[in-house]
Parts: C-alpha cells; structure tokens; sequence
C-alpha cells in the first residue's frame, strides 16, 4: 500500500484557545478550546495527498475553503496533533460512529447518514483557557486509533493497515 492507494485518515485536532467558525452551509458554531478529530476520506486520484492539502490549510499555506474541515483548520488556533490512517480501507462511516459525538451536527457528513464525522475530545479532557493538554490529544488519538483497528478488522481485509503518522507535515 502505498499514500497514493488512499483509504481513510483521522485527523486529531489540537485547537489551542476557543473558536468561532463559519462551516459553510452549516452556519456559525462556537467550539471550546480542546481535543478534536475530524475523519474523512481520502480515496480515488491522489490519495492521501487530501492529507497533505488539510496540512497545508492547518499552517495557513492554503486558504480555499471547500470541505467543512477546512473551517475548523483555517482558524489560527487549530493545528493537526497526528493523523490515524487506515490504507487501502474505506473505514470512514465505521470509523466516525466509533468515536464520541461531535459537537457540530452533520459536520462532514454531508453525502452520509451519519450525524457528524467531528468528535469532540471528553469535557474533562478539554484544557479551559489553553487549550488541550497532552493527555487530551494522547486519549482522543487512541480512541481514534482504537477506532481504525476495529473497522479494518470488521472488513476482514487482509492488505489493508493502520497506522499514525505525524500531523504538521513541517
């Protein structure tokens, strides 16, 4: 497998002070500092290279705002922590209903039935005035991964893994 097979990613989201977005269609929503993770879909022509372009928007290299999670990493205070990846796989329904519930309803999940592919952090895991600690980002990521491994083992492909690379891309 190769980044250019695709699959499906988790992106854990640090967002260091609190957030007001426009998400498009979604309208304005207020989200608290905190550990957040967005899945999506990463499949077709150049794979994971989505990846690429949401690291980009995250260090403020790229201002087009065309998916729903381009609102919450345009913000300056939002920058991608890692990335769960599950290559060759499309686990993101499976991996998005695995994770808690999102704080924005319908947030990239616009051509599913799911309620958000946004999950916010557990309340007590959210820093209030700095933003999310280690441990917030660490407990998110694992439930993220945790999330990948049981979608991937529910598809019985054998050729398709799970991995964490890191989030920055810098």
């Amino acid at each position: 497998m190769t980044d250019a097979d695709g699959g499906s990613y988790t992106l854990i989201v640090a967002l260091a002070a609190d957030a007001t977005l426009s998400a498009g269609a979604l309208g304005e929503h207020r989200l608290p500092a905190g550990a957040y993770a967005y899945t999506g879909s990463a499949l077709g022509a150049g794979g994971f290279s989505r990846v690429d372009r949401h690291r980009r928007t995250a260090r403020g290299d790229h201002d087009v705002r065309h998916w729903h999670v381009d609102y919450l990493l345009g913000h300056p205070a939002a920058r991608i922590d890692r990335v769960v990846r599950s290559l060759g796989l499309d686990v993101e329904c499976p991996v998005a209903e695995r994770l808690p519930a999102g704080p924005v309803d319908g947030f990239g999940a616009s051509d599913c039935d799911c309620p958000s592919h946004l999950a916010a952090g557990d309340a007590s895991e959210a820093a209030e005035v700095s933003g999310p600690d280690r441990d917030a980002l660490d407990g998110l990521a694992e439930r993220a991964l945790a999330a990948h491994e049981a979608a991937v083992a529910a598809a019985a492909d054998p050729d398709a893994t799970v991995e964490v690379v890191a989030g920055s891309g810098e």
